[in-house]
């Protein structure tokens, strides 16, 4: 089993960027393909980006592709979601989540474990 907490969400300007973190308990972090969701205020929840458990492979949604980057440090258990050129509409909370999987899946119900979440609030 794995905890997951999330932080660094907050308020940004539009344009503005923010790092999300995600820590890890447990001795097996580096078994599991990781994740970034959000999910918007009536909206479904969505993956933002996904990483592979060596970090080699990552995958984003085709919104986020040039703005957003995964990555993560078997080392200290944490994987992080670097946000640029943030918009209005990337406004949500962030989750990260855990998947036993050993291929990059986007599907929420292939991820075992979640984190509670950290708000992210982009300003215009």
């Amino acid at each position: 089993q794995v905890q997951l907490v999330e932080s660094g969400g907050g308020l940004v300007q539009a344009g503005g960027s923010l790092r999300l973190s995600c820590a890890a308990s447990g001795r097996t972090f580096s078994s599991y393909v990781m994740g970034w969701f959000r999910q918007a205020p009536g909206k479904e929840r969505e993956a933002v980006a996904v990483i592979s458990r060596s970090g080699g492979t990552a995958y984003y949604l085709d919104s986020m592709k040039g703005r957003f980057t995964i990555s993560r440090d078997n080392v200290k258990n944490t994987v992080y979601l670097q946000m640029n050129s943030l918009k209005p509409e990337d406004t949500a909370v962030y989750y990260c989540a855990a998947s036993t999987g050993a291929v990059l899946v986007t599907t929420t119900l292939l991820y075992r474990y979640w984190g509670q979440g950290t708000q992210v609030t982009v300003s215009s």
